[in-house]
């Protein structure tokens, strides 16, 4: 025999496991935290700096070697990926947070420049001005006859 007492709306029991662990949800719990999807990756400014955009990226413990920046038809795409040193893997620990990670953020700038750009990496923040350009018109009008 089932109590109705006993049974919990599937609703109300999703929303107790939105607390779990500690404040992030289940689902979360098993995501990747540096995922490509995740918006929380890395974080990312765009700053609309007059004649150019200045994007920031607040990277810290990462080398120039670890960032590969790319403007590809307007997207600036920042990755970022921290492998584990064999002096890293050779130790014992008891309790490791750190892991090898990937993270891919990208923005749009439909009128950025490919000439002039720039990246400077300094103490874990990266910073790259993209110049801007005249936008082309990609749009064509055409007269109906």
């Amino acid at each position: 025999m089932v109590f109705m007492n006993s049974m919990v709306p599937f609703d109300r029991y999703a929303r107790g496991l939105s607390n779990w662990p500690f404040g992030g949800s289940l689902e979360s719990f098993f995501d990747s935290p540096f995922s490509s999807t995740s918006s929380e990756a890395f974080p990312v400014n765009v700053e609309d700096a007059g004649e150019k955009y200045v994007v920031t990226a607040e990277l810290p413990g990462l080398s120039r070697e670890d960032i590969d920046v790319e403007l590809n038809e307007g997207r600036l795409s920042i990755t970022a990926e921290r492998k584990e040193s064999d002096e890293e893997k050779g130790k014992n620990y008891l309790h490791k947070e750190s892991s090898e990670w990937r993270a891919t953020r990208g923005v749009y700038l439909k009128d950025a420049a490919t000439q002039g750009l720039s990246a400077k990496l300094d103490n874990g923040v990266l910073t790259i001005s993209v110049p801007k350009q005249d936008e082309k018109a990609n749009v064509t009008k055409i007269s109906i006859d």
